[in-house]
This record gives structure tokens, C-alpha cells and sequence, in this order.
């Protein structure tokens, strides 16, 4: 038995439950097209706090705005944007970008890419990409920790790697195909200068980041959140930090993202044209804390899908062998010791997501 939110106990066989969504191969767009009136018990948060859900709309706090626009123009103008980066890192692990290089005509296509694969035929999506060996360059899936999380979230899937070579791309669906080789290009683009602005941000050489290869790694992943008929029962993504170093977040207009910020959850509303930039916790535990791995969830709704894509920026393997701690230069002082060793990055990531248990 289960509590829902409500105090109603509901019969849950888990492990049956699992199994069976996991052999349809629809995914959870498959339930709603069934015609579900009530989520499956897999699905219901049995802590969840209705009260939780609101407040950011009235809220003071706002996610910081970028702008771009200019950053090579002038030295001057690169100074400001850089110090703005950098409050937002270190206040929030947030931004939202603007006038970012890549045109708004990429990422509506971008956006009508992903929601038509995950709209068209479930025979179609499931004979050729659904699967649970992540080794595979693509992947369509739903859930990504399905066994292992206590609950499942209202979210299907579609994954791919760029790193250490882009997939072939007669590899990826053919309804997004070329969109998405061109999208990931355009955020690797991206990712480069983004992690030269923090570089300077934090008082380094403008190549420090990209040479200890925190851009060497794009790892983007495809979010659809099905309309759901019970949406104060669950979430889209769960409250949660990103493991690698940086994320850049293309969202659609629906909304639901939303960063904890002063023990409140505030709203990450949509802008047109404008992308989500967050820090993960590898670049926490980098930066000795300065930059800040900060907690997000989705929420979803009853009436619309919606559509995202994130793309993580991380080292080539992960998990890797490789050594890090934070960064000596400026970042660490005698006054401001290391607060990581040396470790690999995913046991700084464990270390990180104990402490916040």
C-alpha cells in the first residue's frame, strides 16, 4: 500500500507495475493515449506537498537575465556580461541567456523535432529506439533510474551523445534528424563561450574550463511531459542537482521548470529565444563552492505537453578515472581551504547528493 497526498491508500505491486510499463515500449505518452483517467500508483509521490506547488507566482525573486548581445564587441561590454555570469552562478546556479548566437528559428524547429517523434506512432518509436542499455548512442526511454527511483516521473525520453563522436546520423530518428544534428552543433557552439565567460568569471585564464575538459562532453536529451489527469499527484522531474558541469536548457513556451532559490520555488518562465543555463554539481566541487549546483524539479499539467532539451557538458567518460578537486588558482587561498579532495567526479556527485539527503 501506498499514501497518496490526498491520504488515500492505494494497492501498488511495484515490481509487477514496473515491468509492465517497461515491456509496452510506449512509454508514459502511451498511458495517455489509452485514455487513463488515474495515474498508476508508480507514479504518485507519496510525500508530496501540494502547499509546494505554489508561491514562486507571487514571489519577489526572478531568475537572473543574460543578455549576450555584444560580448566580443568591446571590452568593456564583456566585462559587464562576465559579472553578471557571475553573480548568477554564485547567487543562484541559474540564468536564463538571450541573444546566445543561435537563431530562434533552430530552436522552434528544435522544439517541433522533439515533440513530433515523441508524438507520431508508438510502433514506430518503440520497434526501432526504445531501450535501457545506455551504452547505445541513442536511446528513446522513459524514466532513466526506473528501477531504481522509489517513484517514476510523468516523462518519456529521447537521448543522444556527441562525445567522443557524434552518432551516425542514420542512428537518430528521421523525423528530427537533421534538426538535431545541427541543434547540437550549435549548443557545443555555445557551451565554449559560455565556459569562457565563466573562466573569467572566476578570475582564470579565459581556456582554463575547456582545458580541463568540462566542455568535452555533450550529452543532450529530448524531455516530452504528457498531459497528465492527475497532476498534484506527480512530477515531470523530481526535485534534484545535475551531475556534470553545466547545463543549457531549451524549454517551450508551457512552463513548469522551477529552481529552488531561498528555500522557495520559484517559477523558471519561459522567454522566447532565451535558454536556461544552470551549473552542475562537477563544477560546484571545481570551483570550490563559489559556483553553486542548485535543486530544480518540473512540474506538469493537466492540458498541454511539454516539450524540452537538455544538454549537459561534462568530460569525455563519466564514470571516468580521472582525479579533480578544486581549482588552486584563486579559488582556493588559505583563508578559503579546498572543501573537496581529490576524488573522482563521481564520488564528488555522491558525496554532493548525500550531504543534501
Amino acid at each position: 500500500m501506498i499514501l497518496t497526498s490526498s491520504g488515500v491508500e492505494v494497492e501498488h505491486d511495484r515490481k509487477r507495475e514496473l515491468k509492465a510499463f517497461d515491456d509496452s515500449k510506449s512509454g508514459v505518452k502511451g498511458l495517455v493515449d489509452a485514455g487513463i483517467t488515474k495515474i498508476p500508483p508508480m507514479f504518485i509521490h507519496p510525500q508530496y506537498n501540494l502547499n509546494a506547488k505554489s508561491g514562486s507566482a507571487v514571489s519577489q525573486f526572478r531568475v537572473p537575465l543574460v543578455d549576450l548581445d555584444g560580448i566580443n564587441d568591446s571590452a568593456t561590454l564583456r566585462a559587464k556580461i562576465i559579472d553578471q555570469v557571475r553573480e548568477a552562478c554564485e547567487n543562484w546556479g541559474f540564468f536564463q541567456a538571450v541573444n546566445h548566437g543561435i537563431p530562434a528559428s533552430v530552436l522552434e524547429e528544435m522544439i517541433d523535432g522533439i515533440r513530433g517523434f515523441h508524438e507520431q506512432d508508438t510502433q514506430v518509436k518503440k520497434e526501432y529506439f526504445y531501450k535501457r542499455d545506455f551504452k547505445e548512442k541513442v536511446s528513446y526511454f522513459s524514466n532513466f533510474d526506473l528501477c531504481q527511483a522509489t517513484v517514476a516521473t510523468w516523462k518519456d525520453c529521447l537521448s543522444w551523445a556527441m562525445a567522443p563522436s557524434p552518432p551516425d546520423p542514420t542512428e537518430l530518428p528521421a523525423v528530427c534528424r537533421d534538426i538535431v544534428m545541427e541543434y547540437s552543433k550549435q549548443v557545443k557552439r555555445l557551451g565554449c563561450t559560455l565556459f569562457e565567460l565563466l573562466s573569467e568569471a572566476l578570475g582564470l585564464d579565459v581556456n582554463r574550463l575547456k582545458d580541463m575538459e568540462c566542455a568535452e562532453m555533450i550529452f543532450p536529451a529530448g524531455h516530452y511531459y504528457p498531459p497528465c489527469p492527475e497532476p498534484e499527484l506527480t512530477l515531470g522531474a523530481r526535485r534534484h542537482t545535475d551531475s556534470r558541469f553545466l547545463t543549457v536548457l531549451l524549454q517551450d513556451q508551457v512552463g513548469g521548470l522551477q529552481v529552488l532559490h531561498q528555500n522557495q520555488w520559484i517559477d523558471a518562465s519561459p522567454m522566447p529565444g532565451a535558454l536556461v543555463i544552470n551549473v552542475g554539481d562537477s563544477l560546484q566541487v571545481i570551483t570550490n563552492d563559489r559556483f553553486k549546483s542548485i535543486e530544480h524539479r518540473v512540474l506538469v499539467n493537466r492540458v498541454s505537453p511539454r516539450v524540452s532539451v537538455a544538454s549537459a557538458f561534462g568530460t569525455n567518460l563519466f564514470p571516468s578515472s580521472k582525479l579533480y578537486s578544486p581549482i588552486k588558482e584563486s579559488l582556493v587561498t588559505q583563508e578559503n581551504p579546498p572543501k573537496y579532495k581529490e576524488a573522482t567526479l563521481q564520488a564528488h556527485v555522491a558525496y554532493l547528493r548525500g550531504k543534501r539527503v
